[in-house]
């Protein structure tokens, strides 16, 4: 017997709806390059919306195309999530701090008809723009008078001017729950990059795992400020669970990494709540020590691209009131995987128990099944000492990469992340390292993320990254990277004995070296490809 329920497509055209009407006046600010202050509505962007989608179908763009976006965190990016998704194309987001090669091969293995780029980029377009094969034309996201005098692209539009004689009416297509609603490439650390094919149904269920209270918990009183780019990963869902809520959206522009700009956002916008990466974080911490100022009105942030130092929790918590929430996902998971909340029971503990928890990644949203499984693909227990390969499956999660011959998950529907980690009987995750970056030592394996979040609670570290380099003894030995604060001499020995007592003496790095700085993927994730790169031939001190 079959329930008598309605069966309403979940589509991203009904938060447009609900949003517009329920939550008109929530408001939509952005910093922009041609606007450091721009103001409207959800009533006002959705009327937008409109015309953009005229727009759309007067350029000859159709259902089932892929629209492509190279742009950071505003108003005139937020439009375009909902014009092309909700007029049966693919919104296509593309991550511009990619290489060049990279840009092409994504672009070119998409078929993007039209890209919509910020003004910033288009000489990087300029040069792509003889092997883009597919590309019928560009749309420089500003008005007239920002428009280049010169350039080389052909079919080069303005936004403003594209949207300023279109209706603000359009009859919205049905779409099929199923139909794709946007395409994001994962950073291609290993080969090519591969394209993640979101559906409408998926990021909906998604929309409501993210906006559940031990989940970000974002309700209509809030001021949301998404640090986390647009262009990575639907921007963490933000773009969509805030709507979906009423909340004020907060957008930084290409300001997202400038401590000084998102402290005035913060405290001009009286935001509550803000996402990004471990890295932004610094930086706005940074700029809050220096400039002495205070942030009274932020209560949480969410972190996750890469584990988090505790230097982090701390200083938010201590010195400004901020709760840090660690998330965990992952492109191939629209992105969510794990959040972390305390349980009731937890409350009244230390801060030092607290704080272990608080390090773990989380436990699994409900909509996401996930298990640890050893090298024989036999089911580890949750016991907090286990160790094994990550496997997920759920309504969000990839069934097969874009344009890809295979299924991406095994034969039982579970997808391997490629991050190792214990589960403890709480249900909590705390991922110990990714596959390719585990070190085994002797034929015993240490924790990178460990030493890293360690080496990170020295006072004088401002960065700290841990790789395994050949050893002529132990297979491989942890060799530590790091970057010192500003005005501050790290003694490398006295650094190294800083781990004494706090992990097995056996994980202690052999060595460690000084940089200046780290390198990072385009994510903002530390690069420990490049750094085993550039430490290629290492030899030990003692050795």
């Amino acid at each position: 017997m079959l329930g008598q329920m309605m069966n309403t497509p979940l589509t991203t055209t009904s938060i447009m709806h609900f949003a517009e009407k329920v939550y008109a006046n929530s408001e939509i600010v952005s910093v922009t390059a041609d606007n450091p202050n721009h103001r409207y509505t959800y009533a006002d962007a959705f009327k937008r919306v409109r015309k953009l989608a005229n727009a759309l179908a007067k350029l000859g763009a159709k259902k089932g195309d892929c629209i492509a976006t190279l742009a950071w965190n505003d108003y005139r990016h937020f439009e375009l999530y909902y014009g092309i998704s909700c007029s049966s194309m693919v919104c296509h987001t593309i991550n511009p701090r990619l290489f060049p090669e990279q840009l092409q091969y994504i672009i070119n293995h998409a078929e993007d008809q039209f890209l919509f780029i910020d003004v910033m980029f288009i000489p990087l377009l300029e040069k792509l723009a003889p092997s883009l094969t597919k590309v019928k034309g560009f749309i420089v996201l500003t008005t007239a008078e920002m428009m280049p005098k010169q350039t080389t692209l052909k079919n080069l539009h303005c936004y403003e001017t594209l949207l300023a004689n279109e209706a603000d009416t359009f009859d919205w297509p049905a779409i099929d729950e199923n139909d794709a609603s946007a395409l994001c490439y994962t950073s291609g650390t290993t080969g090519n990059p591969k394209g993640v094919l979101y559906s409408h149904r998926a990021t909906i269920l998604h929309t409501y795992a993210t906006a559940m209270p031990d989940v970000f918990g974002i309700s209509v009183r809030d001021v949301v400020l998404p640090i986390v780019p647009m262009f990575h990963v639907n921007g963490w869902g933000l773009v969509y669970t805030c709507p979906m809520i009423g909340a004020k959206l907060v957008m930084p522009g290409p300001k997202m990494g400038d401590g000084e700009t998102l402290c005035k956002l913060i405290n001009q916008e009286a935001v509550t709540v803000s996402a990004g990466v471990p890295t932004v974080w610094l930086a706005l911490l940074n700029y809050l020590e220096q400039s002495q100022q205070q942030i009274p009105t932020l209560t949480r942030v969410v972190t996750g691209g890469a584990a988090c130092p505790q230097p982090i929790f701390d200083n938010f918590r201590e010195k400004h009131g901020v709760e840090v929430h660690q998330a965990w996902g992952m492109t191939e998971m629209s992105p969510l995987g794990t959040y972390n909340t305390l349980k009731p029971h937890m409350v009244n503990w230390s801060e030092p128990e607290k704080t272990k928890v608080r390090l773990k990644q989380g436990r699994p949203a409900y909509g996401v099944e996930l298990k640890i499984t050893d090298d024989h693909n036999n089911e580890l227990p949750w016991d907090g000492k286990s160790s094994g390969a990550v496997k997920v499956r759920g309504p969000w999660v990839i069934q097969r990469y874009f344009k890809a011959e295979h299924d991406a998950c095994d034969a039982d529907g579970w997808f391997e992340t490629g991050d190792v980690a214990v589960m403890d009987s709480e249900g909590y995750m705390n991922i110990t390292d990714r596959t390719k970056d585990v070190i085994k030592s002797g034929g015993e394996w240490i924790s990178s993320i460990e030493l890293e979040n360690c080496a990170m609670t020295h006072p004088q570290v401002l960065e700290a990254a841990v790789i395994g380099i050949n050893h002529p003894k132990w297979t491989e030995r942890p060799l530590l990277v790091v970057v010192a604060k500003p005005n501050q001499v790290i003694d490398k020995a006295g650094l190294l004995k800083w781990f004494d007592g706090k992990v097995a003496s056996w994980w202690i790095p052999e060595a460690c070296e000084l940089v200046d700085e780290l390198p990072h993927t385009a994510t903002g994730k530390v690069s420990k490809k490049d750094l085993r790169v550039t430490f290629e031939g290492y030899v030990w001190p003692s050795v």
